[in-house]
């Protein structure tokens, strides 16, 4: 079926609930809220294993306020019970944009693997890429002094990290999202080390690359690459890296 112009959000969910296109249904949509978004409220309580943290009460608001490209928020999308292999995700606040790692085991030592290999691929672009994460306070992220440190060169440190309040995933809603989605591809109770390399790139390459009304129907990669030309001081070198 064809339209002569655009179809607003509200209506083309209308259609697909009068069943006006043929062969799809909201089974076919990733996520379709019916309910008021929850109002939540700032929790003080630090986790008793990171202590020594930088807050996310410490972060600029050029991040809260998404003004900037190149701060992330991170997590681990983890396997059924017993299962090792997990998921380690980034999604950039501004844009959208989302990394997904494969990793052995979701432990510190195979989160700073995953992010020594990220900077290995954007060398020196990788500050520009990655200015900040914000993380949760799984076990995984405590060893966060070894993961700011640059592997190419460790009197440098190559981004920086910011903790979310315990039992505050919503301050990464962000990234909450994304892990949501990557689920319609891998659901719970899948074991992700039998889940491809190919396979988590073709999710990657599709999270990027599908418009979003929160970004005025442009892509994740396409927001990518407007606030790479209008950084005047962006190293273009990351760009070069092929996807």
């Amino acid at each position: 079926m064809k339209f002569k112009g655009l179809i607003c959000t509200k209506t083309l969910y209308n259609y697909i609930d009068a069943k006006i296109f043929s062969g799809i249904s909201n089974r076919n949509l990733w996520e379709k809220r019916k309910k008021k978004k929850r109002k939540y409220k700032t929790v003080i309580r630090v986790s008793s294993k990171n202590r020594m943290c930088r807050s996310i009460e410490d972060r600029p608001k050029k991040i809260n306020n998404r003004l900037e490209y190149g701060h992330w928020e991170g997590d681990t999308v983890k396997g059924p019970q017993g299962a090792k292999a997990g998921l380690f995700t980034m999604t950039e606040r501004k844009t959208r944009e989302q990394v997904i790692v494969k990793v052995k085991q979701a432990t510190q030592e195979a989160i700073k693997t995953a992010m020594d290999g990220l900077e290995a691929e954007y060398g020196d672009g990788f500050k520009v890429k990655f200015k900040s994460i914000t993380f949760d306070n799984g076990v995984e992220f405590l060893d966060w002094r070894l993961l700011e440190v640059s592997a190419l060169d460790l009197s440098e440190r190559r981004t920086t990290i910011y903790f979310a309040h315990a039992y505050s995933s919503w301050e990464r809603g962000t990234n909450e999202n994304q892990n949501r989605m990557i689920r319609r591809f891998i659901p719970k109770g899948t074991d992700i080390a039998d889940v491809s390399d190919s396979e988590i790139e073709r999710i990657e390459h599709w999270m990027n690359n599908y418009p979003r009304k929160i970004l005025g129907y442009k892509t994740a990669e396409q927001m990518k690459q407007e606030c790479l030309r209008n950084n005047s001081k962006n190293d273009l070198r990351l760009e070069s890296v092929a996807l």
